[in-house]
């Protein structure tokens, strides 16, 4: 049982680090590698597009509570490419009055779509 459940944790991982790539200090990084989208347009819910790019992050907020919550959705949307370790790519987020984790979750879903990756997810490994 307790080797069944390492082999598991070592093809996730591994399914993983085979979509990165180190950066120049040694660490690893996720790079998005196509267009890809999580979510739907449902009220509660958001919409997440993330497309290559090469100048950073370029993060648009479209929200019906941006007044409201939009630093507090930048905040959230950064800090969660920044677990995934993403360094550049174009990210565009319609929101409808989704909650911080219903964010984190569209967002790590988009990346892994965007690099091909949707089998042994490390779901709730990667985001805190």
């Amino acid at each position: 049982m307790i080797r069944t459940e390492q082999r598991k944790r070592q093809a996730r991982g591994e399914a993983i680090l085979n979509n990165r790539r180190p950066d120049k200090t040694g660490g690893i990084f996720m790079e998005i590698r196509k267009t890809a989208m999580a979510g739907t347009l449902e009220s509660s819910d958001a919409q997440i597009t993330v497309e290559p790019g090469d100048n950073g992050i370029e993060l648009t907020i479209e929200s019906s509570v941006i007044h409201q919550y939009g630093r507090q959705i930048r905040k959230v949307a950064l800090e969660t490419l920044s677990r995934l370790n993403v360094e550049n790519g174009k990210v565009t987020i319609f929101d409808k009055g989704a909650l911080d984790c219903t964010l984190k979750a569209r967002i790590e879903c988009a990346v892994y779509r965007s690099n091909g990756i949707t089998e042994n997810l490390p779901w709730g490994g990667v985001i805190q």
